[in-house]
């Protein structure tokens, strides 16, 4: 027996899979960028408070060896960075579209750490095992900063 109540008919048919409209890829987008931009914060506040407080402990944890005690007033003006580079990744995840300068220098950084974690590898200086979450971190990070980074806007 067949029921003739459209709308019994039309909930019972099978419905095709909705095309995802742009601006829900938009929105997982800008979810995606701020997500990736907490997480940025989360490792830039991390290492600027272990750099900081803990210099000696942080070379000891990745098994380097004991470095001169001048490298810890180095090692308290990266901290710094770190921390203020933090701040700038919460107040870009904020308003991403009016900080994208802040975007574009962290995948820059990303780069660079990764680059130099390669290259400091490759000459022996460090080991995998020493350089831990450098050897692939920054890529993931730079590549999610670069994937969910807002375009431009053509005037």
């Amino acid at each position: 027996m067949t029921d003739t109540n459209p709308t019994i008919a039309r909930i019972s048919e099978p419905s095709p899979a909705a095309p995802v409209a742009p601006a829900d890829r938009t929105v997982r987008s800008e979810r995606g960028l701020r997500t990736t931009l907490f997480i940025v914060a989360g490792f830039q506040f991390a290492l600027g408070a272990a750099f900081l407080v803990a210099p000696a402990t942080v070379a000891s944890v990745l098994s380097l060896p004991t470095a001169p005690g001048w490298t810890s007033w180095l090692f308290a003006m990266m901290a710094a960075r770190f921390l203020g580079y933090g701040v700038g990744m919460v107040v870009t995840a904020r308003e991403p579209e009016r900080n994208l300068a802040w975007i574009d220098t962290m995948i820059a950084i990303q780069i660079i750490d990764w680059l130099a974690t390669v290259g400091y590898l490759a000459a022996g200086d460090v080991t995998l095992g020493q350089v831990t979450t450098a050897s692939f971190v920054p890529v993931l990070l730079a590549g999610s900063l670069a994937w969910f980074r807002p375009r431009r806007n053509p005037r």
